[in-house]
């Protein structure tokens, strides 16, 4: 029955009852004859938060569906795209607490079942994380976010989808802020990887994802090709010398500046040897000064400091191959294949009406989102099953 609601955009748990008891076909679907009686719309609520939450449900459903989608042939596992898109929280915008009130949380006033499961999660990291500025006492998880227009809390839903046909492959529920986006890539990837011995060729996603350390990790640790522009600072607008005029000497360990001097991340040699690689995880390379003072492009290069120093990331290398990608013909593609994924994303706030979440904490929202996702695999499927006869294929022109 929940699928049935999710599907057709029936928010209401009472009204889904008793479109069930009405609709002939939703009685069909939910194995119940003519004369059945329709479960009651409480007890929704006690087995979601008893034996489906216990048992891993929903999780469960949504893989059955993706397993299928894999055996109609609707899954080709050669390219996956990756977005998250904000869902309004069930949280009134007008009541928040300061972070220094989160102590209060603790207060037996405060116990709901999102309250509870927002403390667990902060006593498990062992260390207290960073309140954020403005907590919601109704769903203190949920963030506060400005994006896109006045500001409300909200959770992110992340999704993973292959894109011959826009199958979701996996789901994730963050809360709204990037780090927690970010981090949701690994976690979808490595679990499809687990679950389905899926593994793309290439990832495509929009500049958020393209920080030097996922691009590190998708290069090197994962051999996936990053369609993703690289998140870069270093190009400079007021026709200084940018990072990309010098030249990288891999073996030398050293840059070059147009006028050919070097730029090293150490001058002498150290008895212990030294990574110098900061917190920001980038190594510094500098030029000597002496040089830097006679240099005819000193103006154009360093002319507020002494010499020139160039930050160079610790997965620079990534990021230069998704730099040379960028160039090709395949990522130009790509671009239009990302589009796939914000089209579910309309599809899921405009069709299925899930643009405010109904339950509250991380928990709620992992499971209206592993629902929401199961039912539009199911409509792909339906409509894309139906048309194969006619046309001969299962993927759409």
């Amino acid at each position: 029955m929940l699928l049935v609601g999710y599907s057709f955009g029936i928010r209401s748990e009472r009204r889904l009852c008793e479109e069930v008891h009405l609709n002939l076909a939703y009685r069909w679907f939910c194995s119940l004859g003519l004369e059945d009686a329709v479960p009651d719309h409480s007890t929704f609520s006690k087995n979601r938060h008893g034996r489906f939450r216990e048992s891993d449900a929903f999780r469960l459903l949504f893989e059955w569906v993706v397993a299928r989608c894999m055996k109609a042939g609707l899954v080709g596992g050669e390219g996956f795209a990756v977005d998250g898109s904000l869902i309004e929280a069930d949280a009134n915008r007008s009541r928040s607490m300061a972070r220094e009130q989160v102590q209060d949380l603790r207060d037996p006033r405060h116990a709901t079942r999102a309250v509870r499961e927002y403390l667990r999660a902060l006593d498990a990291q062992g260390e207290p994380a960073t309140p954020a500025a403005s907590i919601s006492p109704t769903d203190p998880a949920a963030r506060w976010t400005a994006a896109g227009g006045p500001a409300y809390y909200a959770y992110l839903t992340n999704y993973l989808i292959d894109v011959r046909v826009g199958i979701i492959v996996d789901v994730e529920a963050t809360p709204a802020w990037r780090i927690a986006e970010v981090a949701a890539t690994r976690t979808m990837i490595e679990r499809v990887e687990q679950q389905f011995a899926l593994k793309p060729k290439r990832l495509i996603g929009d500049m958020a994802y393209g920080a030097a350390e996922l691009l590190g990790w998708m290069v090197n640790d994962k051999a996936i090709e990053a369609h993703v522009p690289v998140w870069d600072k270093t190009e400079r607008t007021d026709d200084t010398l940018s990072s990309s005029d010098f030249q990288w000497d891999e073996q030398a360990n050293e840059y070059r500046c147009p006028q050919g001097q070097p730029l090293r991340c150490e001058w002498r040699a150290f008895k212990r040897p030294r990574t110098h690689i900061t917190k920001a995880h980038t190594i510094i390379y500098h030029a000597s000064q002496s040089a830097c003072e006679n240099c005819p492009m000193k103006a154009r290069c360093c002319a507020n400091t002494l010499q020139r120093k160039i930050a160079r990331s610790i997965h620079e290398s990534a990021r230069d191959v998704a730099r040379n990608i960028a160039k090709t013909d395949a990522y130009r593609q790509s671009r239009k294949d990302r589009k796939k994924v914000e089209m579910l994303f309309a599809h899921l706030k405009r069709i299925l009406k899930l643009d405010r979440l109904r339950l509250r904490g991380l928990s709620g929202a992992r499971d209206e989102f592993l629902l929401a996702a199961a039912a539009q695999n199911l409509r792909r499927m339906a409509k894309l099953l139906a048309l194969a006869p006619a046309q001969g294929s299962l993927t759409p022109a």
